[in-house]
């Protein structure tokens, strides 16, 4: 039995805020990883998933985006800020909506657009192979439960 293994059984918590704790686990592991891709890539986590949202539906607009990835509207405006100043973003003016813009690619930001190692997506994508379709169809419908309460809040 590995240390962590002794510690977890040590100190039981119980079904609720064993979930909590690994909830808090993987928040902190997306941080911690987006910071590395920040220093590697030269993007954190959330702005390559803007970039690859985008990339995928480009003329996206801002409010669209953000219902997309489930951010709030100010955070996205960050992101989108500094993805624009970056170069990788660029924002026209929705001919219908004149108050609207609409978001494409440009063409600096294909590369970071593209399945690599070293990204948040990579290690998911890792996982999710490995525990199978039943266990990721579970694990999303109890995610998307607390995602869908926490959003009500």
């Amino acid at each position: 039995m590995t240390s962590r293994a002794k510690s977890d059984t040590k100190y039981a918590l119980g079904p609720v805020l064993d979930f909590m704790r690994l909830l808090w686990s993987i928040e902190h592991g997306l941080q911690r990883m987006s910071k590395r891709m920040e220093g590697e890539l030269g993007i954190t986590g959330p702005q390559r998933l803007v970039l690859r949202v985008v990339g995928q539906f480009p003329g996206l607009s801002a409010g669209e985006l953000a219902h997309i990835v489930r951010l709030h509207p100010s955070t996205i405006t960050g992101i989108l800020q500094r993805l624009v100043a970056k170069g990788f973003l660029e924002r026209t003016r929705d001919p219908g909506d004149s108050r609207r813009a609409r978001l494409r690619l440009k063409p600096g930001a294909v590369i970071h657009t593209r399945t690599s190692p070293g990204t948040v997506e990579k290690v998911v994508t890792q996982v999710l192979n490995r525990i199978g379709a039943s266990n990721v169809r579970a694990a999303r419908r109890v995610l998307a439960e607390i995602a869908q309460e926490l959003s009500e809040v």
